[in-house]
């Protein structure tokens, strides 16, 4: 649909949720993929489930908060890949607690992950699109990196973050012809990190995804399909004037 056959992408975070359902869209426009993910069970499983005749799908197991692991695994699938024309910045957590709470391992492994891990990634991938004068970025923040949220302080901020370097990133190398773009999903139900996230809410007494889908004005939560086509469609030569942009994706949920 999106003519992405034979482009080479990397998806961090892949094994679950939203990172495998990016994973799989981008095999089912041709790409060959490869994941990079701490959970090598699942990543395996997930490359199993998603290959396709004439699609490569490559591992690499790694912390993104790790920069020896990232370096080290970004090298892997390189060599087993070739050059990168697709990055995709998925790999992230959540940890909740109000900012007078919250533990302060909490709050850094937020940023290790969420900001860090972004930051390492992208400096293993990006020179080589400069150098190429070719290439498309994706980074995964949130609709919570638009609004501060209540219990959510160290999420928001780190979703903040992923769309101002978003911002930033795609001035620094649109000049070389990369284009960087986030994504900020709303309500997105399916995942680990949701089914996590409802059980830390029910015990807090906070508001189900169920209930709060009701407000929405599609009167649905998202799926991590709805965010891969997103991905799909600023990965192609469709949005090749589309940079520097956070794509809300949350059924109405948030407009701004």
């Amino acid at each position: 649909m999106y003519a992405l056959e034979g482009r080479r992408a990397i998806v961090t975070g892949a094994a679950h949720g939203i990172g495998r359902a990016i994973a799989a869209r981008l095999v089912s426009e041709g790409c060959q993929v490869g994941i990079f993910d701490q959970d090598a069970a699942a990543a395996q499983e997930t490359a199993t489930a998603i290959a396709r005749q004439g699609c490569t799908v490559r591992l690499a197991i790694g912390n993104v908060a790790s920069k020896a692991e990232v370096e080290s695994g970004i090298a892997s699938l390189t060599s087993e890949l070739g050059s990168v024309d697709i990055l995709v910045n998925n790999a992230g957590i959540l940890r909740s607690g109000k900012l007078l709470d919250i533990s302060e391992r909490d709050w850094s492994e937020t940023f290790r992950v969420n900001v860090d891990g972004l930051f390492h990634v992208t400096r293993s991938v990006v020179p080589g699109m400069v150098e190429r004068r070719s290439g498309v970025v994706v980074n995964i923040a949130s609709w919570m990196g638009k609004a501060g949220v209540a219990q959510h302080g160290a999420y928001c901020a780190s979703k903040f973050a992923i769309v101002a370097l978003t911002q930033t990133l795609a001035t620094e190398v649109g000049e070389y012809g990369v284009r960087v773009n986030a994504i900020a999903p709303g309500l997105i139900v399916g995942t680990r990190m949701r089914e996590e996230a409802e059980i830390d809410r029910r015990a807090k007494g906070l508001e189900s995804a169920e209930s709060r889908a009701r407000s929405i004005p599609l009167r649905r939560a998202g799926a991590p399909e709805d965010v891969a086509n997103t991905v799909a469609f600023l990965c192609s030569d469709q949005a090749t004037y589309i940079t520097g942009e956070t794509v809300g994706i949350t059924g109405g949920l948030w407009n701004d």
